[in-house]
């Protein structure tokens, strides 16, 4: 487990790579109930204008926030955290990739806080935009 004597200000987290596979977002529809067609049949996606079948926004926030998780050494540990998101995921039927990396930005001794900026990218785009968690260390 990470300590808070053990972070800094400047301190990073990645950059992870995650797969994702159009296996993934079937799971991930099954799971979450969003059986929405652009995230499973890709010709449905294209007549809506999308290049391919798309991750669900919320399996890619889920990917980037285990990340943190993992970083804090347990997902009870990630007291905030929120997104929104900028661009759709693709996933070509090789599958894809999400980048997941993070800086920390504050450490607050008094609660035991500590914020991290999260920057998850695909194919060199940014997919989530003000990407922030909040982790408490001991």
């Amino acid at each position: 487990m990470r300590s808070l004597a053990s972070v800094a200000v400047g301190d990073t987290l990645g950059p992870v790579t995650l797969p994702v596979t159009r296996d993934t977002l079937v799971a991930y529809a099954n799971a979450s109930g969003d059986q929405n067609p652009i995230h499973q049949d890709e010709d449905f996606a294209r007549s809506v204008g999308l290049p391919d079948v798309i991750a669900h926004g919320m399996w890619t926030m889920g990917a980037a926030g285990t990340v943190v998780a993992e970083w804090a050494g347990d997902a009870g540990r990630v007291v905030e955290y929120g997104t929104r998101f900028t661009k759709p995921v693709v996933v070509p039927v090789g599958g894809g990739e999400v980048v997941v990396e993070g800086t920390v930005k504050a450490v607050d001794a008094e609660t035991g806080r500590v914020t991290v900026d999260v920057t998850a990218t695909s194919e060199g785009q940014k997919v989530l935009g003000r990407c922030v968690a909040v982790v408490r260390l001991d």
